[in-house]
């Protein structure tokens, strides 16, 4: 996984990037109805997990990702935007604590495509803030068991909420200020010794991001 250092650094190249921008030039382009916003963000993700695991009782735990995430926001009006969001990220998962013991649960990926209605505040200011709401559909792929012999889970769906914050830089370009809750409730089937146990894990992650937005 990669470590903080490397998403400071990734911070820190797109503010070195972008304040030069900056210096150039004071215009800068206003939101507007009808503007496309295509944003590339380095995003942290922190599960904030519970669980309850059939029989052999302990806890789930899910460890953070770093990874990068594309969004593109539609503005139907100059305050209302819809906002798409594609990532995908890797996990590492253990069983902690269970009758069975300690268990390495392998690593699985996530794909998480989130789409929300946000309001922008002061959408013609340099500095625009929002909020948004919407769904989230989770999507498991590429499960490794790691200790047990087999692992699945379920794919759901559930609501995300954001915050964030555009600063307009010059012309078309953007820094982008961005978190994320999204409530991720799964059941994961898991296999140890012949015996499958059903374990509901709500994932439930904090997502904080960074990057650079260009406005069509």
């Amino acid at each position: 996984m990669p470590s903080y250092r490397t998403a400071l650094a990734a911070g820190g190249l797109a503010i070195a990037v972008a304040l030069p921008l900056g210096a150039a030039a004071q215009n800068f382009k206003a939101k507007s109805a009808g503007d496309v916003v295509l944003r590339a963000r380095t995003i942290r993700i922190v599960p904030a997990e519970s669980s309850s695991v059939g029989t052999i009782g302990g806890d789930v735990e899910v460890d953070e990702a770093f990874t990068t995430e594309l969004d593109f926001t539609y503005f139907a009006t100059d305050n209302i935007g819809f906002e798409l969001i594609a990532a995908t990220a890797n996990h590492d998962v253990e069983l902690e604590n269970s009758a069975a013991g300690d268990l390495n649960l392998g690593d699985v990926w996530i794909l998480p495509p989130t789409l929300t209605a946000q309001y922008h505040f002061r959408p013609a200011q340099r500095i625009s803030p929002y909020l948004g709401a919407g769904v989230n559909w989770t999507l498991f792929y590429g499960a490794d068991s790691g200790d047990a012999n087999d692992i699945d889970y379920e794919n759901a769906v559930g609501p995300a909420f954001q915050a964030g914050v555009d600063v307009a830089i010059s012309g078309n370009w953007s820094l982008n200020f961005d978190v994320k809750k999204i409530f991720l409730d799964t059941t994961a089937a898991v296999n140890v010794g012949g015996t499958t146990v059903d374990a509901d894990v709500d994932i439930d992650p904090w997502i904080f991001g960074i990057g650079v937005g260009y406005r069509f």
